[in-house]
């Protein structure tokens, strides 16, 4: 038997400060809270995407100031990243900045079939961003480039691609 998963529904992350990250995935990501938490609960918010219509996109679980960083990746295995999609050049661009300004950037990268970003929210726990080129606009270069991971130039991505191309269309969204 196959597990028919179509998409990634929510996640769910243990942090230090709830209100914190409330505030960074919402000031800086676009999330918006959600009433959810039961009654009585503390220490929980659930968050969802922009766009999103989903019941909630994140999770979030205070667990207190003195928890350590996740080891994962560098002694333990585990969850390095989840990855949110936006729809153009433009939104993933405007994104970098808003990430650049709250100094969560970390990098980008460009996986040829695919554009990101790389950020750290407030507890160092790491997330991407990513545009994904449209179907009908996939060619062997892009296929190619999928073997190598080069520095994103997101001015030259929108000269090729178009800053309003809307991503992922017969990809990840149905065309």
């Amino acid at each position: 038997m196959v597990m028919g998963v179509h998409r990634l529904n929510h996640a769910v992350l243990f942090v230090r400060d709830v209100n914190r990250s409330v505030a960074f995935y919402r000031d800086v990501l676009g999330f918006r809270p959600i009433a959810m938490t039961p009654d009585g609960f503390k220490g929980a918010a659930f968050l969802q995407a922009p766009d999103s219509t989903n019941d909630h996109d994140l999770g979030l679980f205070e667990i207190g100031e003195g928890a350590g960083p996740s080891p994962a990746g560098r002694s333990t295995v585990g969850l390095y990243h989840l990855a949110w999609e936006v729809d153009t050049l433009d939104e993933l661009e405007r994104v970098a900045g808003k990430l650049a300004e709250a100094g969560a950037l970390v990098g980008t990268s460009d996986h040829g079939t695919t554009k990101s970003l790389y950020g750290k929210d407030p507890d160092g726990l790491e997330f991407e961003v990513v545009w994904l080129i449209p179907a009908d606009l996939l060619d062997p270069a892009a296929l190619e480039a999928r073997k190598r991971i080069r520095p994103l130039d997101i001015a030259r991505e929108k000269e090729r691609y178009g800053a309003t191309t809307r991503g992922g269309v017969g990809i990840s969204v149905p065309a």
